[in-house]
């Protein structure tokens, strides 16, 4: 069947009804679950997922910072905040300040967690085993295609994974970012850290961490999804009976994956918001905030329960940002790396 396997091999899947020829006769091929071309490995994931996260942290350095500085106390406002870094010899350094330990941390923690996700995915999606979907016209991504509780699991995994492992490198930005220390660099807050407070210093609020990060990533990746596919349903083109499905372009699927990613940060950075205001006291003031129980009750009973939405707007619109460039360059870099 040389027509039906040049067929096959160019296009890396089989149409269902589509004719093809077999010693003068017209058969059709039965639809079969569509593959990449060129899966990509794992350096691959990593360098992308490494690329996205040190752009996303040094463009919303700023973003970042003032989130940091208005959570490490009830007091504080962004107002007071701003005008406190204005009173700093260079308001763009000040601003900026912290960028090196959250890049790394950004950086390599978008590595892994996207290294990670896609290993989850590759082999749920290869095994069935958290259900998959056939890959349908239209799509922006040259990702795995997973169900809903797919991708809610498999976002909530590996972002706990990548968190834990990341988690010295988290402490030591926020620490940089908050006005409460004045380390000189990154080894003198390593070295006070590990002095002051021992190995334990350095995951200090991984507990809060983990409860916002899991439900937040579990959630992003299914929003994610659901917003890519209902918006790539609507930016393409119907496929008529008998045709193949298509890739979008670039550009196209460049902005459905940006406009789905910026809003699925939006909406789930609400949600996760408490604990990533408990996480940053714990982190500020191990000594005062012992763990994440002991700090939500002082917060709330001194402070109120507004206490747990500081720095809202800020992380929200960090987190809508972040998400949108990380994701849109990730997927992007994977495209053009695939397409080789």
């Amino acid at each position: 069947m040389p027509g039906g396997s040049s067929l096959r091999l160019a296009m890396g899947i089989s149409i269902a009804g589509s004719p093809t020829q077999h010693n003068g006769a017209v058969v059709s091929l039965p639809m079969t679950e569509p593959r990449t071309s060129r899966p990509a490995n794992s350096a691959r994931h990593f360098i992308s997922g490494l690329g996205s996260g040190v752009t996303s942290a040094v463009l919303l350095q700023p973003l970042d910072l003032l989130k940091t500085r208005v959570q490490q106390s009830g007091s504080s406002s962004l107002s007071a905040t701003l005008r406190d870094l204005r009173q700093s010899q260079s308001l763009v350094k000040s601003l900026w300040r912290g960028t090196v330990p959250s890049a790394l941390r950004t950086g390599f923690g978008s590595a892994l967690y996207f290294t990670s996700l896609n290993a989850i995915r590759q082999h749920a999606h290869q095994t069935g085993i958290l259900g998959r979907r056939l890959q349908t016209q239209g799509r922006s991504s040259v990702l795995p295609s997973l169900t809903n509780s797919g991708n809610l699991i498999s976002g909530a995994v590996a972002r706990t994974f990548a968190g834990f492992v990341l988690m010295p490198l988290t402490v030591i930005k926020v620490r940089f970012e908050s006005s409460l220390y004045s380390y000189p660099s990154i080894m003198s807050a390593a070295s006070d850290i590990r002095r002051t407070q021992g190995w334990r210093g350095f995951f200090s609020g991984f507990g809060a961490t983990a409860f916002r990060d899991a439900p937040y990533a579990g959630m992003y990746v299914l929003f994610y999804e659901m917003l890519k596919s209902r918006l790539g349903s609507l930016a393409s083109k119907p496929v008529a009976s008998g045709e193949s499905p298509t890739r979008m372009q670039a550009t196209l699927a460049s902005s459905v994956n940006f406009t789905s990613a910026m809003f699925a940060g939006a909406a789930c950075s609400i949600v996760s918001n408490p604990f990533d205001a408990v996480k940053t006291r714990i982190q500020l003031q191990p000594l005062e905030y012992k763990n994440i129980w002991h700090a939500w009750y002082k917060m709330v009973t001194h402070e109120g329960i507004r206490s747990l939405w500081d720095g809202l707007a800020l992380r929200m619109s960090r987190k809508a940002m972040s998400s949108a460039l990380a994701w849109t360059v990730y997927e992007e870099l994977i495209r053009r790396a695939g397409a080789r």
